[in-house]
């Protein structure tokens, strides 16, 4: 794994699986396939058998900013492709699969996602290069999940959330770098810190093959603190340790999904989801920088460089439908899915703490996406057969989007150097591949 993500609301990421994405992260109350794992936990109790995810997110688009004197600076996510492949992993395990008869109603699962994350660079030349020239923060989400079915009616889920950083990807840590007079400067640092995440799904309308006709969702992930730790350098050379803090929101997700048609040859499902970010607790990203290498300072001397952020809290909208044709005659050994969503998300981000590290605003994203799922005597691709390995289908998801964010007036920043006038546009490829077994 190598990713290197831009930023989505604030610098939360919405997509980890190209089922979800192609319905524009409205999940929450479906949440049928392994990526349950981040979107419901308690969806994981509708998985038979053991299922596999796993799949990528190719994010390419630009940021535009003119400056209020007239000039302009184009920054860009590292090249037109900014998450090489792949970004995420998700495996399920109902536990009586495992041999485990009597746990039958247990589900368990372990999931590998970036669900925070930066990678954005501009010009060591610009306007702006004094406050940033390149921001990243290849953060890692590890969770380990349990999910647990007391009827037909009611699951519940939820598990851990161990945020870290590997050596393998990207820089291996956070950073930022900017360009200002006497040349480079480089704050960077880690850390590992723990979160969770809780859930349930409620069913109270079936069909009478016992698939769900209404779902209700409701997710809480708690956010984390994470101590960043680590180096400040300047032209190459460390000149003081650095340390500071970001603190991660906690989410709530509402949902609801509903299934106007659902039989043996076609269902429909129409959701709607509403998530709450609390980002008020991130008050700033002050850098603590202590152990200068200068004979003329005293010994322990520290030297902090405020940053306030004074982030506000956001609601988002997301709107997403699936249609499935269920073994259609073209395709007799083929469930084949077209989706869509929509999403309207605020910023958090206040004007006068506004930054070019994520150069947010509010956005409207539109999405759509295919889905197809192969079962024997089927060949994926017309090569494999379709249950092999011991597998009961295969499937491939595919899904692109699109993010239009307003164009945001920047008038009384913090750093006058930014104020002016910002304009981002990003295209999101996302594709997963998934076997059941």
């Amino acid at each position: 794994m190598i990713p290197q993500i831009v930023f989505g609301e604030g610098f939360r990421i919405l997509d980890h699986g190209a089922a979800a994405t192609g319905q524009a992260a409205a999940f929450a109350a479906q949440a049928d396939d392994a990526s349950a794992i981040h979107y419901n936990p308690a969806g994981m109790t509708q998985l038979e058998g053991i299922q596999f995810s796993g799949g990528a997110i190719f994010i390419g688009g630009d940021v535009r900013f003119k400056s209020a004197s007239g000039g302009t600076v184009k920054g860009g996510f590292d090249g037109t492709i900014a998450n090489p492949p792949p970004s995420t992993f998700f495996l399920t395990a109902n536990l009586s699969a495992l041999g485990l008869k009597n746990l039958s109603n247990w589900t368990a699962g372990i999931g590998v996602t970036i669900p925070y994350a930066l990678q954005l660079d501009y010009p060591d030349n610009s306007s702006i290069s004094p406050i940033l020239t390149h921001a990243a923060l290849p953060l890692l989400d590890i969770k380990p999940t349990l999910a647990y079915k007391f009827n037909d009616y009611l699951s519940v889920g939820g598990g851990l959330d161990i945020y870290t950083f590997a050596s393998f990807l990207g820089e291996g840590h956070g950073e930022f770098q900017r360009n200002p007079p006497g040349g480079n400067q480089e704050a960077n640092g880690t850390d590992t810190a723990l979160g969770f995440n809780a859930s349930f799904l409620l069913t109270p309308i079936r069909n009478e093959a016992g698939k769900p006709l209404l779902n209700f969702g409701f997710v809480y992930r708690n956010g984390a603190d994470l101590k960043l730790k680590g180096d400040f350098l300047s032209n190459g050379e460390k000149v003081a340790d650095a340390r500071t803090t970001v603190e991660l929101p906690d989410i709530y997700t509402w949902a609801i999904a509903g299934w106007p048609i659902r039989n043996a040859r076609h269902e429909w499902k129409i959701e709607v989801d509403v998530e709450y970010a609390d980002w008020t607790d991130f008050k700033d990203l002050d850098l603590h920088l202590s152990d200068f290498k200068n004979p003329a300072l005293p010994p322990g001397f520290t030297q902090t460089i405020s940053q306030p952020r004074n982030y506000r809290d956001t609601w988002l909208l997301l709107i997403g439908t699936e249609f499935k044709a269920l073994s259609p005659p073209p395709l007799p050994n083929w469930d084949v899915a077209l989706r869509a969503g929509y999403i309207r998300s605020e910023t958090p981000i206040p004007s006068r703490t506004f930054e070019p590290a994520v150069p947010d605003s509010d956005y409207n994203a539109l999405s759509a996406g295919v889905g197809f799922l192969c079962h024997a005597p089927g060949k994926f691709l017309g090569i494999l057969p379709c249950n092999s390995f011991g597998a009961k289908a295969i499937g491939l998801d595919l899904a692109y989007q699109v993010l239009l964010y307003q164009t945001r007036g920047i008038n009384n920043n913090q750093q006058p150097l930014l104020n002016g006038e910002w304009d981002t546009t990003l295209h999101v490829g996302a594709l997963s591949l998934r076997v059941n077994f």
